[in-house]
């Protein structure tokens, strides 16, 4: 998106609660990676549309995202997953503060190796992936197993910072994640089970809604 049309959307965005001002500055000055504003209101916008009941969520870093979505849908339950114990304490203590934390439920571990865990905490009718992006398609194939028949699966940075875009990238070791990426996003957009949008906000949002599935009872 033009940073100029972005800048514009992000004055828009109105007031949040000190206590998510206080986790943006702490995310920027601790360069803990959460959504952009713009993103996020974007994605909050859609979960109100779809009204989960239960979401999952795979990377809660401080809980920034889980608690967004918490204050934004009342009555619908959080479980996130987060694997660097540093981020996962501090997650706890900013759940603990915040008013609607109840809603919100922390699983320490790899997301990779706790799916069991997870598992038996479903169904979920939202997924939202938003941790190491060389694993998307490991989260995917995972956890949507437990994606209910309407669920929709929502995965974030998928643009990375227009990378996917470039045909020359610096670094090996970016080269190497954008193959990742661009991988996963051709494998989502050509899924059978699932129809898939790339939404180009933030650092670019794709929306993989479950297809042919009936309403469960």
């Amino acid at each position: 998106m033009d940073d100029k049309i972005h800048h514009y959307i992000e004055t828009l965005v109105k007031d949040r609660s000190d206590l998510f001002v206080e986790m943006e500055e702490f995310a920027r000055e601790n360069r803990v990676p959460i959504m952009e504003v713009v993103g996020i209101e974007a994605l909050l916008q859609m979960l109100r549309l779809q009204a989960p009941k239960r979401i999952l969520e795979v990377g809660t870093a401080i809980g920034y995202s889980a608690l967004r979505m918490a204050a934004a849908l009342p009555g619908t339950e959080i479980v996130t997953v987060e694997r660097d114990s540093e981020r996962y304490q501090k997650a706890l203590q900013y759940i603990d503060r915040a008013k609607y934390g109840n809603q919100v439920t922390v699983i320490y571990g790899d997301a990779l190796e706790v799916v069991d865990e997870v598992g038996k905490m479903g169904p979920y009718d939202a997924i939202f992936i938003d941790a190491a992006k060389g694993q998307y398609t490991k989260f995917f194939k995972s956890y949507t197993a437990f994606l209910t028949n309407q669920g929709t699966v929502y995965t974030d940075n998928v643009l990375f910072k227009g990378y996917v875009a470039e045909e020359l990238v610096q670094t090996k070791r970016t080269r190497n994640l954008v193959k990742k990426i661009q991988k996963y996003n051709e494998w989502l957009m050509t899924h059978p089970d699932y129809d898939t949008a790339i939404i180009p906000v933030g650092d670019g949002l794709a929306v993989s809604l479950k297809r042919g599935g009936k309403e469960d009872e």
